[in-house]
């Protein structure tokens, strides 16, 4: 029951996930949420983004930048990366990863969705049929307290984490 909220993969932060190896696989693309997955809210892209971005690049991705902020915060963000991009996406809503999957002319199975939030990216992406890795939230930093969605998510990953050793990695 549990299953579309389960990412096919959970790492720290993006900088330990094994592009190149996904790309052996056969994955041609990637739509990657902003705030809390690359960077911490609000912020723009920092050196070690950018560089991520050109190593992406460089191993032949296609990416979309999917993201319920506005239009101006993602090009902020985006300046110095030139990725497509989605802004007020609604996620989970099926729609925008369609219109994120068409961007790049890929099918679902060629493509991996990047994000921090189960109850939005993993689940939007598992609607879509679409492979998900979920990175561990860049931390808010300034004391906010956790939201009713992170307590959800905290205890979905509590029982993703008990019935991992029964679920396949398909990345």
């Amino acid at each position: 029951m549990l299953n579309k909220f389960y990412p096919d993969m959970y790492v720290n932060s993006v900088f330990e996930i094994p592009f190149d190896q996904l790309y052996e696989k056969g994955y041609r693309g990637l739509i990657l949420d902003i705030d809390l997955t690359l960077v911490p809210h609000n912020a723009d892209a920092t050196p070690e983004i950018e560089i991520l971005f050109q190593m992406i690049r460089a191993i032949g991705f296609k990416t979309v930048l999917l993201s319920d902020n506005s239009k101006e915060r993602i090009e902020r963000f985006n300046r110095n990366i030139g990725s497509d991009y989605i802004a007020e996406a609604d996620k989970p809503n099926r729609a925008a990863y369609l219109q994120a999957l068409k961007q790049m002319n890929l099918k679902p199975s060629e493509t991996i969705c990047i994000g921090d939030q189960i109850l939005k990216d993993i689940y939007g992406a598992k609607r879509c049929g679409i492979a998900s890795i979920l990175v561990r939230y860049i931390g808010f930093g300034d004391g906010s307290p956790i939201g009713r969605r992170r307590r959800i998510e905290a205890w979905i990953l509590k029982c993703y984490r008990r019935k991992r050793k029964e679920i396949k990695n398909v990345l």
